[in-house]
């Protein structure tokens, strides 16, 4: 299109802007058909509005929101880095499962060792047997400070009778024997007590080896807890839950059972 001006006129600001008008109006296209749009749903932003509704004021909420999202996000990450939560525990595979009753009922019996220790013929025996080895021991030793003592009085009465020669050999002497006479005292003590845990263990395995035939035998309980009066796992145990008393006839039985045996032989 030609615009025609004729250059001696002023320009009209108004003139130029109708022309600007017009020509965009015979130059602007005609509207396309709306296109179907797809049943899908569309992704909306967090603030609920879609992209025609989400003005400037509502673009700014979604912006916090998400914000307040990565700070949750972030919180929870250092959680589970510094306390270790979010780390697997590191499971056995070959590990034994847990022992679940078939009848869901979990069996329990107690033994007061107090009693059985007292009562069981074999413990007795072994106390006795332990008491007589200490007294042998300590015997020895006073018998051989005793002697010790006598010959260093002797010596004192009677070493101005003595040669040089005789005297120096008496005192190494005496000197060699007191030496072991202070250790000979703390050796006697082990030996008592190497002697009573040897005992001790020999009279458990007795008797767990007694508990676990007894109970494969008779009621097969799924725990059977040791009671004592110093140092006790319960406070209060149901008295029908106690089988001492079977426990120390059992045991007895069986040791006059073998103890026979070693008579006859």
């Amino acid at each position: 299109m030609e615009i025609h001006q004729d250059l001696n006129k002023p320009v009209d600001d108004n003139s130029v802007d109708t022309i600007v008008m017009k020509e965009a109006q015979e130059q602007r296209p005609a509207n396309p058909e709306p296109l179907p749009q797809p049943e899908s749903p569309t992704a909306q932003p967090p603030c609920g509005n879609t992209e025609q509704k989400c003005h400037k004021g509502h673009c700014h909420t979604c912006l916090a929101i998400l914000n307040i999202l990565l700070l949750i996000g972030l919180i929870v990450l250092y959680i589970l880095h510094f306390t270790g939560t979010g780390t697997p525990s590191k499971v056995n595979p070959n590990a034994s499962m847990p022992v679940i009753p078939e009848d869901g009922q979990l069996k329990v019996a107690c033994v007061d060792s107090d009693t059985l220790l007292a009562k069981y013929q074999y413990a007795i025996d072994l106390q006795e047997e332990l008491n007589k080895y200490k007294e042998a021991q300590e015997k020895s030793y006073q018998q051989q400070m005793t002697q010790f003592q006598k010959d260093y009085q002797n010596f004192l009465q009677t070493g101005e009778t003595m040669t040089l020669s005789q005297q120096q050999a008496k005192e190494a002497e005496l000197k060699q024997r007191a030496e072991k006479l202070s250790t000979l005292e703390a050796e006697l003590t082990n030996k008592v007590l190497q002697k009573q845990m040897d005992s001790n263990i020999e009279l458990l395995n007795r008797i767990f080896a007694f508990v676990r035939e007894y109970n494969a035998d008779n009621q097969q309980f799924d725990i059977i807890l040791r009671k004592t009066f110093n140092d006790s796992p319960t406070l209060y145990m149901n008295p029908a839950m106690d089988i001492t008393d079977e426990i120390i006839e059992g045991l007895n039985n069986e040791y006059k059972s073998v103890k026979g045996k070693k008579v006859g032989k």
